[in-house]
């Protein structure tokens, strides 16, 4: 029977309704405390919610973005003329663009035998037994053929191999840097596309008057111009306490003599660039604002909780508190008097649901 009384007491109480009851508790440390938890509240949601997340706002961090970049500049190197399409890969194209500052160069090589490089291990030799015919070392530069040859002009012998020749590690020819490379320019174009809010920007401004003229005479200045396309090299890449990755890469130019075909071997040492489109867009929505809004006024409710719990576990030693903040009115007495007619009625009270509790109890 217990059981069932236990479960009758607990729906039935489930259906009761609570409303709050004001009491005003004169402690200035509680006071203090419970002004403060509001402080912090209210200046977490004003500041960082609204001012530093813009809350207020429907935002879109993935946009779509279209990029084209080029270089422009030239360069003298002893009595050649260098221009972008000689040191500039590719010479203009999408986000990615890499500029040769350095080459070295293979000039005249063939299919053919020669000498394998003496810096490759097991690669000198003084007799054909010493080389293995076949043999392909991961160091070295090509298939040995079994002969032991003399190394191009000296009088030491290395294995022979079959591989383009003369071999790199021999003929190659270091060429200067490209010293006018200070003086290049580098133009990049981008459109960036935020779908959701429908809205397209980009770094060049539409309809400017004379903007032929405007982009071919301005460069990119960070508090002048931050959306000028042309930017100097060293404007980009050479500022104080920044540095630049490298890069090097082999390619070769094909040509044919008296039926026969040759290349130049190219080894080049420049700067990649890779241009990153990041964007954001936020627009004001009032959703998000009133979402936000509203957590905010249901956050400062638990000041109030902090409170009454400090107040009900620490303060409230004798109960005298506790009496005062809940009641129930099923224990209160019924009135003698009921309602005699629709519009006449008669109220009883039993002790005001505003309390001043400032004397008593000690914090």
């Amino acid at each position: 029977m217990g059981l069932l009384q236990f479960i009758k007491d607990y729906f039935i109480g489930f259906l009761d309704y609570e409303t709050p009851k004001v009491m005003v508790v004169k402690n200035k440390k509680l006071g203090v405390i419970y002004r403060g938890v509001q402080f912090f509240v209210i200046t977490y949601f004003i500041w960082y919610v609204f001012i530093s997340q813009k809350a207020y706002q429907d935002s879109e961090t993935r946009p779509e973005n279209s990029v084209y970049t080029k270089m422009k500049g030239t360069a003298l190197q002893g009595d050649h003329v260098l221009d972008m399409v000689e040191y500039v890969r590719p010479s203009e194209g999408g986000d990615v663009i890499s500029t040769i500052l350095r080459r070295v160069v293979t000039h005249n090589q063939r299919q053919g035998t020669c000498a394998e490089h003496f810096t490759v291990p097991n690669a000198n030799c003084s007799k054909d037994s010493d080389c293995i015919s076949g043999k392909v070392d991961f160091d070295g530069n090509g298939q040995r053929t079994g002969r032991c040859v003399p190394y191009y002009n000296q009088t030491f012998k290395t294995c022979e191999i079959q591989t383009w020749c003369p071999i790199e590690d021999y003929a190659a020819i270091r060429e200067p840097a490209l010293a006018e490379a200070i003086n290049f320019t580098v133009y990049i174009k981008n459109a960036i596309h935020f779908p959701k809010f429908k809205v397209l920007r980009g770094n060049i401004k539409p309809n400017k008057r004379n903007g032929q003229k405007y982009l071919n005479k301005c460069h990119y200045n960070e508090e002048k111009h931050p959306t000028a396309p042309s930017s100097g090299w060293v404007t980009s890449q050479n500022r104080p306490g920044r540095s630049s990755a490298s890069f090097a890469g082999l390619f070769a130019k094909y040509y044919s003599k008296d039926g026969e075909e040759f290349r130049t071997l190219i080894k080049a040492f420049g700067i990649r660039l890779d241009v990153i489109v990041h964007g954001n867009a936020g627009r004001f929505s009032i959703i998000p604002t009133i979402i936000n809004t509203v957590t905010a006024m249901t956050s400062v409710g638990i000041c109030s909780i902090i409170c009454d719990w400090i107040m009900l576990t620490f303060i409230d030693k004798n109960d005298i508190y506790s009496g005062r903040k809940f009641d129930d009115d099923s224990k209160v007495p019924k009135p003698s008097q009921t309602f005699t007619l629709p519009t006449e009625f008669t109220i009883i009270s039993y002790g005001s649901t505003h309390s001043d509790l400032s004397e008593g109890v000690a914090l």
